[in-house]
């Protein structure tokens, strides 16, 4: 199982819940499994999304590996300017 630490705005889909845990082992695992354990978060998922796993932050990097003991952070979608 990974742990995931949820941000901001998007806690509202998980009832509040800073953090789940979902099996997963790709960052494109863990949007899937977020998406079918907490429909709420699949319209934002869908907008786009941000992963920080083990720090650096990730955009569509669907191959990613993710182990159970990566500190993994959901975000909204992080753009540069």
């Amino acid at each position: 199982m990974v742990r995931v630490a949820v941000w901001g705005s998007l806690r509202t889909a998980t009832d509040g819940a800073a953090e789940v845990e979902v099996e997963a082992a790709t960052f494109k695992q863990v949007l899937d499994a977020l998406a079918r354990d907490y429909p709420g978060l699949a319209p934002q998922i869908e907008r786009g999304v941000s992963l920080a796993i083990d720090g650096v932050i990730y955009k569509e990097s669907w191959f990613t590996p993710v182990r159970a003991d990566s500190e993994v952070v959901l975000l909204p979608l992080m753009a540069g300017g």
